[in-house]
């Protein structure tokens, strides 16, 4: 059974989700303090949290921040506002999904799954470690590292990057990637994509890859092989 971590402050919309969560065997835990989400965090080790946006005291973005700073968990935000901008600064700051609200239940169960689903269950069916460039990506511990040292990717981002050099030297389009990251292209922005690719590619200009994620205009994107390592 997973551990889902739901920060809401709406009473009345807390406990439906978490009615809805348990009817698909999910184990739902709340807040008790909204000026100390941490130490709740600390204590339920959830295995994925969702989180509104607005909240009191400290709005999502900052709680985001905070677990980011521990753990690669797997994070959906909810929102009520519909700026983009929202969107945007969520998938920056390492979230893994984003719900609008008012929501459909069946789009929330759809995104929850396919994130544990991602998270979870792909790795168990790779080979653990992965040559590319001269750096070692290990997909179970979601890392790349070479000689000028070592980033640690959120799993939507190993996803991606799996998916490219897998079949390096190659395009690969936009839909695909989009496709085999959330399963249904109705459940995710092309915006997303784009985010989560260029939060990717700063990361690995930290360790001089950067260049090696090429985007080709209109067609998709490339993981160049320069031949260091098979």
């Amino acid at each position: 059974m997973f551990k889902i971590m739901l920060i809401e402050d709406d009473e009345s919309l807390y406990h439906e989700i978490k009615d809805r969560l348990s009817q698909w065997s999910y184990d739902v835990y709340g807040v008790s303090d909204f000026s100390n989400v941490m130490q709740d965090f600390a204590a339920i080790k959830p295995d994925l949290v969702i989180i509104d946006i607005q909240l009191p005291k400290f709005d999502g973005f900052h709680w985001c921040r905070n677990i980011r700073a521990h753990s690669n968990i797997p994070i959906i935000f909810l929102s009520s506002r519909d700026h983009p901008t929202d969107m945007v600064m969520s998938m920056q700051l390492g979230a893994d999904d984003f719900v609008q609200k008012p929501f459909h239940f069946d789009v929330l169960i759809a995104k929850l799954q396919a994130t544990l689903r991602r998270a979870y269950n792909y790795n168990a069916e790779l080979v653990s470690l992965k040559t590319w460039c001269g750096a070692t990506v290990d997909y179970e511990k979601n890392t790349v590292t070479n000689e000028q040292g070592c980033v640690e990717l959120t799993k939507n981002e190993s996803f991606i990057l799996k998916q490219l050099i897998e079949q390096k030297n190659r395009i690969i389009s936009r839909e695909d990637l989009i496709r085999n990251l959330w399963d249904d292209e109705r459940f995710i922005s092309d915006n997303t994509l784009t985010v989560n690719v260029n939060r990717l590619r700063k990361k690995l200009e930290a360790i001089g890859l950067g260049r090696m994620i090429e985007t080709k205009v209109g067609l998709g994107y490339i993981a160049i092989e320069e031949g260091t390592l098979p």
